[in-house]
């Protein structure tokens, strides 16, 4: 059995954090096979917007919100690793405008060749992020795996006339974002031994970060559509947004928040291959600046995980939000506006 202050944890899968997910291409191929499940006037949000979250009406003024995320490690600290998966899986909970309240333990672990601290580091680190959150932990499931995965089923609560999804943003509206990009790329980094001390505890902050102040900040305003950025990156997820909403988007790119460094390792390889997958399954509904070389493109289609909120709302609103935002401690940014040229189409300028 290994000694838990022997392992990095990167090491023991090939890819890491959100980044492990099965591509958009690939998943959307999947997900067109299967038949349609049937009508049911309860279900607010379900598969069609490829939302955060679904959302089941139970009365008039009561719904629940439910969410299931899990990944490979991230990074190589087992409690951080327990309290990044955590921030990641309640986020979208808070996408949606809900409140999160229960959490469920999802664990595969090779329970035989690693050290059981090690497990029991991380579930510790996702245990104290619940308590962070507000969540109570009712349980979980787990299984003897090669590769160790964790990750969290969580369920909250919202009113049903007060969903928040990605699906109804408008022509004149701002984008707010309130983390900043390029974990998947500092990650990969990081896996290959390329970041100092500091830079790793940055990211990991980063990721770390509930999006609980974000999301409760918002909620003063009139939000007209929210997700949160993870795995299908910046440009994935704005995608989204501007086909469920039916309208273009326009995105700043000097605007965006990029964590330090990541131009600089993206041209030293470390760009994941879900990054990479991401950039080319959106590059036909986006028109770069020709003067925008591939590095850059990558870093906006970057693989995300625990990212921030993406959230639209009108332009005066918007300048506000921002303004609370920031003093709230958050590291939001205006990214971007709404348009009515280009339905379901994104422009980078």
């Amino acid at each position: 059995m290994t000694n838990s202050s022997q392992v990095k944890l990167t090491s023991l899968t090939t890819k890491g954090g959100c980044g492990c997910k099965i591509g958009p291409a690939d998943l959307a191929q999947v997900i067109r096979t299967l038949p349609q499940s049937t009508p049911n006037p309860d279900l607010l949000v379900g598969l069609d917007t490829s939302d955060d979250a679904g959302v089941y009406r139970l009365t008039d003024d009561l719904a629940i919100v439910q969410t299931v995320d899990f990944f490979t490690p991230i990074v190589d600290d087992p409690y951080s690793f327990g309290q990044v998966a955590a921030a990641n899986a309640i986020s979208d909970i808070y996408a949606m405008g809900g409140t999160p309240l229960t959490a469920l333990n999802i664990v595969a672990f090779p329970i035989h060749t690693l050290d059981k601290q090690i497990l029991s580091d991380i579930l510790r680190g996702a245990g104290d992020k619940l308590k962070e959150a507000g969540v109570t932990l009712v349980g979980g499931h787990s299984i003897d795996d090669q590769e160790p995965k964790f990750g969290l089923a969580v369920t909250g609560t919202i009113n049903p006339k007060k969903v928040r999804t990605n699906a109804g943003a408008k022509p004149g509206d701002k984008l707010v974002l309130t983390k900043p990009i390029g974990v998947g790329i500092m990650t990969t980094s990081l896996k290959r031994d390329l970041l100092s001390g500091d830079e790793i505890d940055r990211v990991t902050n980063v990721m770390s970060t509930l999006n609980k102040t974000a999301a409760e900040t918002m909620q003063a305003y009139d939000v007209h559509a929210c997700t949160d950025v993870t795995g299908f990156g910046l440009l994935g997820h704005t995608t989204e947004m501007a086909k469920g909403s039916n309208t273009g988007i326009r995105i700043y790119k000097n605007d965006v928040p990029t964590l330090p460094r990541v131009r600089e390792l993206a041209e030293a390889g470390a760009v994941p291959g879900g990054t990479k997958n991401n950039y080319d399954h959106v590059k036909a509904d986006v028109t770069f600046p020709e003067t925008m070389d591939q590095i850059d493109q990558w870093i906006l289609c970057d693989a995300v995980t625990s990212g921030g909120l993406l959230i639209s709302l009108s332009s005066d609103e918007a300048e506000h939000l921002l303004s609370d935002l920031k003093n709230a401690g958050v590291e939001a940014a205006i990214i971007g506006e709404v348009t009515e040229e280009h339905p379901g189409k994104i422009t980078v300028l």
